[in-house]
């Protein structure tokens, strides 16, 4: 099970994982779930598939703070507004790396994401990095992004001409791995070439789903209720790190680029003169690879389904884009951020489909959380964002309701701080936001531009869970605008193309 944000010994919270027993003096005082069965704690009616969702039913019924206990290991969830804004106080809450990012840790080890806060590659990587997403970087980054993007568009152009049926969890994973990788490591993958996954996306989505898994079963039994799944996972973490080391031998020989990659390989820090070593150069290119494409293309997905379903939004939407882009054929980066309305359908999507569902704090000393629960130092809770997002006190009894008009300038200056978090909190927050979000917006505002979406009337939304949040089977059908500019020309029929995989094709199973 996971380890605690913790120092070596005598410095920082305590080692190791720590049930909630631990850590909170009066854990009686929270609410649990009414039915549970000794070993197995509180298990009834959960499935390993959906433990996001599940927990989900247990916030709606037992409130703002509540715990469960599962396998002998007692776990405290918070979802309640103001709890949550105590918990985001920086100066008594750090970042826990818990639950199934610490699984993570064999793929990506003190990668960004992944990092304790007391490991020094965190502060280190970051302090590198964050000039890779200012400003004059971003608008550097946007004719890479439109030059993707139209390979999504001329993808979509040949199903709809066919009278096809779009896979958008698919397609948008294309286009977000290209994003990232052309972007920020020069790399093309050949996604859009290829009639399956390339073999890294197939990798990291087991990584993922084995990450999620270890946390369904007892520890002492996973090595051999999930004996055939480690040796799988084990060959996954082998493709990720040999497509990454090919990536970066590569790069070695052709320096110059002026991108993430070489801000890794070649810039020391400002002031302690450090730089990254090449075990932590690999592991922050699978962080961002896997991190940079996974939530965004979630985000997107769900932002789809929502707009196919509500076509009042839609057609609001593509009213500012027409106005906002006229007839240029290719948006400037500038006039990406003039889209309000577009950004608020996304800031609603994330709202109700926070790609990235939860986020874990842990005291850094002994203190009392929003005066009414003591914690020891070390003792951590699970952040619900979804639930946080449907705070009722905060959104109102309707905040199941898809409404991009919440994002109003207005409305956002009327709640208080720290009830919308799909990126985290604090320092560790995700460093890549900015690009997510000019990516997003950008890739709604040509597609809305583009089609028309006509849903599936019998589609009912299904999400799946590996750690991330995406919609499982969604497809959309296509109707061409008349209005809009003229689009580039096709690209060559879809072929297994790209970079040759060096992984194995991976087997079903458990």
């Amino acid at each position: 099970m996971a380890g605690t944000t913790e120092g070596p010994a005598g410095d920082g919270p305590p080692r190791g994982f720590r049930s909630a027993e631990l850590g909170w003096p009066e854990l009686h005082r929270i609410p649990r779930p009414p039915h549970r069965l000794p070993l197995l704690g509180d298990v009834l009616g959960a499935r390993g598939s959906t433990p996001v969702q599940d927990t989900l039913r247990y916030a709606r019924q037992l409130g703002p703070i509540f715990r469960r206990r599962a396998f002998g290991k007692e776990f405290v969830f918070v979802w309640g507004a103001g709890l949550v804004a105590d918990l985001a106080d920086e100066a008594r809450f750090a970042k826990h790396v818990g639950l199934g990012v610490a699984n993570l840790r064999p793929v990506a080890g003190d990668g960004l994401f992944t990092a304790y806060n007391h490991e020094p590659n965190w502060q280190l990587a970051h302090d590198v990095l964050a000039p890779g997403f200012s400003r004059e970087a971003m608008a550097g980054y946007h004719r890479t992004m439109l030059d993707v993007a139209q390979r999504l568009t001329a993808r979509w152009d040949r199903a709809q001409a066919a009278g096809r049926a779009v896979d958008v969890p698919g397609d948008m994973t294309r286009l977000t791995l290209e994003t990232i990788a052309r972007t920020g490591f020069g790399h093309d993958f050949g996604s859009f070439e290829r009639s399956r996954p390339h073999p890294f996306v197939t990798a990291m989505v087991g990584t993922l789903s084995y990450a999620q898994r270890l946390n369904t079963v007892p520890a002492p039994l996973a090595p051999w209720l999930l004996r055939r799944a480690s040796r799988r996972n084990a060959a996954d973490i082998a493709c990720l790190d040999r497509t990454v080391d090919d990536l970066i031998r590569a790069r070695r020989t052709a320096p110059g680029q002026g991108d993430l990659l070489d801000r890794m390989l070649e810039t020391a820090h400002p002031v302690t003169g450090e730089r990254l070593s090449p075990e932590n150069v690999r592991r922050q290119v699978i962080t961002f690879l896997v991190a940079g494409h996974e939530t965004t293309s979630g985000a997107l997905s769900f932002a789809l389904h929502h707009l196919s379903r509500q076509p009042e939004v839609a057609a609001r939407a593509r009213a500012e884009i027409d106005r906002v882009w006229g007839d240029t054929a290719e948006p400037a980066y500038e006039q990406v951020a003039r889209l309000r309305y577009v950004r608020r359908v996304l800031d609603e999507t994330l709202r109700l489909w926070p790609t990235a569902p939860a986020f874990a704090r842990e005291a850094r000393e002994d203190t009392v959380l929003a005066g009414a629960h003591p914690m020891r130092r070390g003792a951590w809770a699970l952040v619900l964002t979804p639930m946080l997002h449907r705070d009722p006190q905060v959104w109102g009894p309707d905040a199941e309701r898809f409404d991009p008009g919440r994002f109003d300038a207005a409305a956002v200056r009327s709640r208080p701080p720290h009830t919308f978090k799909p990126f985290g909190t604090g320092a560790r927050a995700c460093i890549g936001r900015q690009f997510a979000l000019h990516e997003a917006t950008l890739v709604l505002g040509l597609l809305l531009r583009r089609y028309e979406l006509r849903p599936d009337p019998g589609y009912r939304l299904r999400v799946t869970e590996r750690l991330t949040l995406m919609p499982e089977g969604l497809r959309l059908h296509l109707d061409r605008r008349t209005a809009g500019v003229t689009p580039p020309p096709l690209e060559p029929a879809a072929r297994d193309g790209g970079s040759a995989p060096r992984c194995p094709v991976r087997g079903t199973g458990d």
